[in-house]
């Protein structure tokens, strides 16, 4: 074949030999092939430009060279800028995918087909697919590729002798999409190289440049193509079956199976609720908070500044007053934050070390697609519950900027961190069933209301789900507690000078008078428009410094149980913390960061009056309330139809235009 004559290593070929190229996903068992293809006799080269080293022997007139493990081929990294100049330089390629992840191996296979180097396709460990109920249709999987498959268990030596027999019958196999195809002949005339003509369409910046051509902006477009083959062939070849699987694949196999899925999420959540919201939330709180900082730590404080200062005087209501930095500074953080937080970090630790994650994130797939995300975007949002700050610099593992758009928005609007959550279920937890469930259903309509109109609105079109599930396992609780105590000790490191900061501006505002004004210029919105007493608006300026301080500071006023269902849907839609807000204009530029955080203060005004107008149309308060939540749902449903229709100008104004 004519090679691709990108930049490699000066390996001496015989005349008429081969270079035979391993190529494949990270740890699909690449070094078992090479050994033993290879044998004992193995070189090893530093490839230029790089620190890393290249594995090759020949045998025979032939040249075996391993390459890197790696998801695609670019130049994205050292590892798959390797892997695209040794591939794009075969003469035959073995592609080594696993057989128990084949939705994420063919990617890689199917990209390497694209580039039109003849193949052989070696799927390796059939034995573990089966043991998990997975049976794959060998000959329709090569006849879809369009290349040779041969059944493997490597580690076994099975297979490989007909592996070896079959590398002389490479197949250059089937191209992803007739698009593409029509695309690859057209750049193919300008470069020569069907591989370098593929990557330049896919953008690739090096090899755009060695042409002098400027890089495509096909990627999306191909990627996505791509994805929807891969998605289509294993659709059609793999087949799941119960007969001689475990419990534990049975059990990971039902938790993302919608029909049983759905109800362990809400078991799960609902152990959440009874471990954050009932135990730590209202048992372990009211010790630490109630019994011990304010019964014995403030008292104490409290006594010693007095016996230096005045407490009357501006310096002493700034350290040990009602808003003190030493007093409702400590006693927010280790009282009352604290507990939640560790008590939310111990769940999360126990969910990532078991690794139902990634099964959460097939499960909501579906439902995260209507809002124009994939189920990889329930990882930033479950993590969100624990920090908003985290959860958006996570949005990067998303596809597209339009994803990361929407997720950073939906973030930054309806997710409670694991703080501000905690107080939100303490709060909630003796209202009663209506005062809960009218809360979580406008958060969770809202969410949905604008997710979808997002959807709709944005331009673009969002990417495919790809994510490893790993095996259902017990966590070590060595790594739980371990987990558990680096992310509480990160959220006590970042919150306490946040909360000192946030406690000496409302003191400040306080003995100012400034507050009184702020109370008092809000009064139309917190007492007109949400019913709530004036002070409310002091909640809002702290929940600014952190979303959780505010939150907390709502504890502090007397409200009846639906004002403080009110106050905590405005608090949860209201603008993130200080940290958040900087990380949102670090990720996204001023102007979208600045919509984003005056579109959550708008929201969050706008839906909490609607939420108390709408209830207020009853005498019952209680039927209010449902009528509410109908109304909320009602309006979720009927989001997607509006968001389908099709705006256009009338006529005339089209012909006005020209």
């Amino acid at each position: 074949m004519a090679h691709c004559h990108t930049a490699s290593m000066k390996i001496e070929l015989p005349e008429h030999g081969r270079k035979i190229v391993l190529a494949g996903n990270p740890n699909v068992g690449k070094s078992v092939f090479f050994n033993e293809l290879t044998g004992v006799y193995v070189d090893v080269s530093n490839y230029p430009g790089t620190t890393i080293d290249i594995s090759y022997s020949k045998v025979g007139e032939d040249l075996v060279i391993d390459t890197p493990g790696v998801y695609g081929i670019s130049s994205f990294n050292d590892e798959e800028r390797i892997a695209r100049d040794v591939i794009l330089n075969a003469d035959i390629v073995v592609n080594i995918v696993d057989a128990v992840h084949l939705e994420r191996d063919l990617f890689l296979t199917q990209q390497i087909i694209d580039t039109g180097v003849p193949m052989v396709v070696a799927l390796n460990m059939v034995d573990e697919a089966k043991s998990q109920g997975i049976k794959v249709d060998r000959d329709l999987l090569e006849h879809l590729l369009g290349v040779p498959v041969v059944e493997t268990i490597a580690i076994a030596k099975k297979g490989m002798d007909e592996l070896k027999s079959t590398i002389n019958n490479a197949q250059t196999g089937t191209i992803s999409h007739n698009n593409l195809k029509d695309k690859l002949v057209r750049m193919k005339a300008q470069v020569a190289c069907q591989g370098e003509a593929l990557l330049i369409l896919e953008g690739d910046p090096v090899i755009a440049q060695k042409h002098g051509i400027e890089p495509g902006h096909d990627r999306e477009e191909i990627y996505l193509n791509r994805r929807e083959r891969v998605n289509d062939v294993v659709g059609h070849v793999v087949t799941l079956s119960q007969e001689g699987v475990d419990f534990k694949t049975k059990l990971g196999r039902w938790m993302i199976t919608p029909i049983t899925g759905i109800p362990i999420l809400l078991g799960v959540l609902y152990l959440m609720y009874l471990g954050i919201g009932v135990f730590v939330a209202q048992t372990v709180v009211e010790i630490t908070e109630e019994k011990i900082m304010a019964g014995i730590y403030e008292p104490f404080v409290q006594g010693l500044v007095s016996k230096f200062i005045e407490l009357d005087s501006w310096l002493g209501y700034l350290l040990a007053g009602e808003f003190g930095v030493l007093t409702m500074t400590v006693t927010y953080v280790l009282g009352l934050l604290m507990p939640l937080v560790v008590g939310f970090y111990s769940f999360l630790s126990f969910f990532e070390d078991s690794g139902y994650l990634p099964r959460l994130a097939a499960l909501t797939d579906k439902t995260l697609a209507r809002i124009g995300l994939n189920g990889r975007a329930i990882i930033p949002f479950i993590l969100g519950f624990g920090c908003v700050t985290l959860a958006t610099v996570v949005t990067r593992i998303l596809g597209t900027e339009r994803e990361r758009r929407i997720a950073i928005f939906l973030l930054a609007l309806a997710i409670p961190c694991s703080a501000q959550l905690g107080v939100i279920a303490g709060m909630l937890g003796g209202l009663g069933g209506p005062y809960i469930a009218l809360y979580v259903t406008v958060i969770f309509c809202i969410l949905a209301i604008v997710g979808t109109l997002l959807n709709r609105f944005l331009p673009g079109k969002s990417s495919d789900l790809l994510i490893d599930i790993p095996p259902l396992r017990f966590p070590r609780m060595s790594n739980v507690f371990k987990k558990t105590f680096n992310k509480s000790y990160a959220f006590l490191k970042e919150a306490t000078p946040l909360f000192a900061l946030g406690a000496l501006l409302i003191s400040t505002m306080e003995l100012t008078g400034l507050l009184k004004a702020v109370q008092n210029l809000l009064a139309p919105i917190t007492v007109g428009w949400l019913s709530l007493p004036k002070e409310a608006a002091t909640a809002f300026v702290m929940g600014i410094v952190r979303r959780d301080f505010g939150a907390a500071g709502l504890t502090e006023l007397t409200l009846d149980p639906f004002a403080t269902v009110v106050s905590l849907i405005t608090i949860t839609l209201f603008v993130p913390c200080i940290a958040a807000i900087l990380v949102i204009f670090k990720e996204r530029n001023k102007k979208e960061a600045a919509i984003m955080w005056f579109g959550s203060i708008f929201m969050a005004f706008l839906f909490g009056g609607i939420v108390n107008k709408l209830t207020g149309l009853f005498t019952n308060e209680i039927n209010g309330i449902w009528f509410t939540i109908l109304v909320f749902i009602g309006a979720t449903i009927l989001t997607p139809l509006f968001s389908k229709i099709k705006f256009s100008k009338p006529a005339s104004s089209l012909s006005e235009e020209g």
